[in-house]
């Protein structure tokens, strides 16, 4: 039987950093290796207006009367997290990464319009570098649902499919002319984690990156995700369906080729590397 945890307010982002850094400590796990079947419910959220500043500030988004198209990721974040730093969760969330990201909207979402969140783990499944997993948000506001979110987490670990035979690795190649180059540093992502409360270390600190093998720090996937939006702003139909894949990380400061490319029923984004062109971020808007 689903158990429901109900919350009357999102939890703490540093409460539940806290208790990941715990469970990441071997003597004090109790891993098991089949998630939970939990759900965990917040009803009733009312968006912070300075809030929502704050995060476009970091993103680059417009701050207007509705909501970007990823910010309710922002608000739903510390639920996975309740999720995922349960002792009986099968891996630790430190250290985790984001793999790929699916956004429905059926509707913009005003920001005085109160949210109903609903958020659950499923399809634990082995990848060659490691175990991978769905984190499941639904947005409603009354009983309506006007946002849904599919987000995949990798933890890097030994599975059975790691000694597979590897693929011939994609040729490198000089990207074609950008439509502009942007400059990440690690100030523009520590006003992201700031903003948006996701503290990981492999995003904040060169030495928290390295403890799991990252040579440097690197930006969050849905950072990324959310700034390219921002070269067609004004361009989103109201129902849209939103998939991002993250390929090699933004090593902190990097600077990457954006490209914007209007197609039939939508839009073609990435995010390039200027010399080698292996993709940082391929995305489709439908």
């Amino acid at each position: 039987m689903t158990e429901t945890i109900s919350l009357a307010e999102a939890p703490k982002n540093s409460s539940l950093f806290v208790k990941a850094a715990l469970g990441a400590v071997p003597l004090l796990s109790a891993r098991k290796s089949t998630v939970p079947d939990r759900v965990v419910r917040l009803d009733g959220v009312k968006v912070d207006p300075d809030h929502l500043a704050a995060y476009c500030r970091a993103t680059g988004l417009r701050f207007g009367d509705s909501l970007p198209l990823t910010y309710p990721f922002i608000l739903s974040f510390p639920l996975a997290m309740q999720l995922v730093v349960a002792r009986d969760f099968p891996f630790v969330a430190v250290g985790a990464v984001h793999a790929q990201n699916v956004i429905e909207r059926t509707r913009e979402i005003s920001v005085s319009e109160p949210l109903d969140f609903r958020t659950h783990i499923e399809n634990l499944r082995e990848h060659p570098k490691g175990l991978l997993v769905d984190a499941i948000t639904e947005v409603s506001v009354g009983r309506e649902q006007v946002w849904r979110q599919v987000t995949t987490f990798l933890h890097q670990q030994r599975t059975s499919l790691s000694d597979q035979p590897k693929g011939e690795p994609k040729p490198e190649e000089v990207p074609p002319p950008p439509l502009r180059a942007l400059r990440v540093d690690q100030k523009m992502i520590t006003r992201y984690a700031n903003a948006s409360g996701d503290h990981n270390p492999i995003h904040t600190s060169a030495l928290g990156a390295k403890a799991f093998g990252f040579p440097k720090a690197i930006a969050h996937g849905m950072w990324s995700a959310a700034n390219v939006l921002g070269n067609i702003e004004g361009r989103i139909p109201e129902k849209a369906t939103y998939t991002v894949k993250f390929g090699k990380p933004i090593l902190l400061p990097a600077t990457v080729n954006v490209y914007a490319d209007k197609v039939e029923g939508g839009w073609d984004l990435s995010l390039l590397h200027p010399k080698k062109g292996y993709p940082h971020l391929t995305a489709t808007l439908r």
